[in-house]
């Protein structure tokens, strides 16, 4: 796949994902709690990263992407075994003024705001690997 294909296929993974975390925020009214805060620390800059990456037409700026995309692969991850894991419900209740454990949306029983919001890191953290890898050397 040609590098421009793959980081405009990145970047709008970021864009969608920034703009669904501001649709249940500003739009439904949902407060965002203190892990979602971290993921959308750590989703916005991407947009940034990446837009200025095709922009200048410069893979070396996909690597800070790639590590912002890997640690929210794992907040994601953990805020979401917060919600569905009963042994891990006590620690979303600690969370702040919104509970973590708390989920706003819950698609088919299974999607909430951090599934979408890790299947989107996992989205950008192996496309940017597959970037990454397929420019090694050159």
């Amino acid at each position: 796949m040609k590098n421009e294909n793959l980081l405009l296929g990145i970047w709008t993974v970021s864009i969608i994902a920034t703009a669904g975390s501001l649709f249940y925020s500003e739009v439904m009214g949902y407060i965002p709690c203190e892990l979602c805060w971290y993921q959308r620390i750590l989703m916005y800059p991407l947009v940034i990263i990446y837009g200025v990456s095709i922009w200048k037409k410069d893979i070396n700026l996909v690597l800070p992407g790639f590590i912002l995309s890997g640690i929210g692969m794992f907040v994601s991850t953990y805020h979401y075994l917060v919600q569905k894991l009963p042994a891990l419900q006590d620690a979303g209740d600690a969370c702040g003024l919104v509970p973590c454990n708390a989920a706003y949306v819950n698609y088919f029983g299974f999607v909430t705001i951090p599934f979408l919001a890790g299947i989107a890191f996992v989205l950008i953290f192996v496309l940017s690997l597959l970037l990454l890898k397929q420019n090694r050397g050159k």
